[in-house]
């Protein structure tokens, strides 16, 4: 399994690229917002990879960001759903929109995207929309935490105490309301308090 690639880029178009590393030219499927974060032709690239081996093809697909990869491996576990579309939908969509829409069941969202019927994106919908996670870079008003190395780390604690991921990541969005200067250990207390008293108040 080839999980990413340092090289040299040698070429890119607007859905694919070579990164030359060891004297081999790898060619690499792309979505559009990966290729625009790409240097120009010669100059040193790094792409996290998804390599797919089928009976007929070996395909590696690259990814600038690590949210599109996140999401690429998501949406190609959804029946109907392969490489190629899920590459056309990370070209559509940016990763935080996408996540909004599945969230909020915006299917009118996904159809837009060329290649996504209206089943397919009901689909999506349906088998992704409580398996979602932070999307990176997305804003604290929507209601959705950042995705910070501190705040991964309180919810993946939250999470080891037996919280769902939905419980946690909304006691730690709560939680970091209250500064941004807070300790990992701070946050954490911070948002067990918060769950404490949401039981408290869910009890008879």
């Amino acid at each position: 399994m080839i999980a990413s690639l340092r090289g040299t880029l040698s070429e890119k178009g607007a859905g694919a690229c070579v990164i030359e590393a060891g004297g081999v030219g790898y060619l690499i499927q792309v979505s559009a917002h990966t290729a625009a974060a790409l240097p120009a032709a010669g100059e040193p690239a790094y792409l996290r990879t998804r390599q797919i081996v089928r009976e007929d093809a070996v395909q590696l697909f690259g990814f600038a960001d690590p949210e599109e990869l996140r999401l690429f491996d998501l949406m190609i576990g959804v029946s109907g759903v392969g490489p190629r579309l899920a590459l056309a939908v990370l070209s559509g969509i940016r990763p935080a929109a996408l996540v909004r829409a599945i969230r909020d069941e915006q299917v009118g969202v996904l159809v837009a995207v060329p290649g996504i019927g209206r089943k397919t994106a009901e689909r999506l919908v349906v088998e992704l929309r409580d398996r979602l996670e932070v999307p990176l870079g997305t804003p604290r008003d929507t209601g959705v935490l950042p995705r910070t190395e501190r705040y991964q780390d309180a919810v993946a604690a939250l999470s080891r105490l037996g919280y769902t991921a939905a419980q946690a990541q909304e006691a730690v969005r709560r939680a970091s309301e209250a500064g941004e200067d807070q300790s990992l250990e701070h946050l954490v207390r911070r948002a067990l308090a918060l769950l404490g008293k949401k039981t408290a108040v869910a009890s008879p």
